[in-house]
This record gives structure tokens, C-alpha cells and sequence, in this order.
């Protein structure tokens, strides 16, 4: 059973920083991109941040320059760190991974196979 596991959200202040986990068991990811989305009330699931086997990474316009994701292979687990935290950035926030063989970044949820259970981020102002 493959499973992914969010962990490492809570309540910050603005301008405060958090750093997520998803640490994946049931198989390896290691050649697989992986994503990280975010959820917040009465809205649509967005696409945050991803990267791909090679370390390539992309971000949604409103991270850049505030959030990193990374990824350690070894422990077939990628991170979020999130800096210069913003109210809007208040919502659930989940890991996915995409099965496929491709090499590409996708944008889009539907792209992601496997999803974690989701880790609640909120941000005071």
C-alpha cells in the first residue's frame, strides 16, 4: 500500500515560517516528480510547488522567492519549507506524487496519482 504522510503544519504568525514533510512508504519516488498543492476554504486545489527527479523545480508566481521545496531520495521524502508567511496562505496543504515515467513538471492535480491526507497550515496577520 503505497501511502504519503504530510506533516510539520500549525498556526504562525506573518512573516513566521514553517517547514512541511510528506514522507512516502509502499514504494519509491525517487524518479517520480513530486508535488506539493494547497487547498484553502471555498476555493479550488492550486498547485504550489514541484520537482522533478533531477532536482528541477517550479513554483506557483505567489511562492517564488518565499517557499523551496526539495526531496531526499534516501529517505523517500520531499520537504516544503515556507518563509515569509503570508495570511493567504492559510490552507490545507498536500503532498502528491505522479506515478508516471514522465520527466515533466505538471500543473495540474489530475497529473498526480497518489495524494497524502493533507496538513493544515494557518497564518495569523
Amino acid at each position: 500500500q503505497v501511502l504519503l504522510v504530510e506533516s510539520g503544519g500549525g498556526l504562525v504568525q506573518a512573516g513566521g515560517s514553517l517547514r512541511l514533510s510528506c514522507a512516502a512508504s509502499g514504494r519509491t519516488f525517487s524518479r517520480n516528480v513530486m508535488g506539493w498543492f494547497r487547498q484553502a476554504p471555498g476555493k479550488e486545489r492550486e498547485f504550489v510547488a514541484a520537482i522533478d527527479r533531477s532536482g528541477g523545480t517550479y513554483y506557483t508566481d505567489s511562492v517564488k522567492g518565499r517557499f523551496t521545496i526539495s526531496r531526499d531520495n534516501a529517505k523517500n521524502t520531499v520537504y516544503l519549507q515556507m518563509n515569509s508567511l503570508k495570511p493567504e496562505d492559510t490552507a490545507v496543504y498536500y503532498c502528491a506524487a505522479d506515478s508516471s515515467a514522465s520527466k515533466f513538471i505538471s500543473l495540474g492535480a489530475h497529473e498526480y496519482d497518489y495524494w497524502g491526507q493533507g496538513t493544515q497550515v494557518t497564518v495569523s496577520s
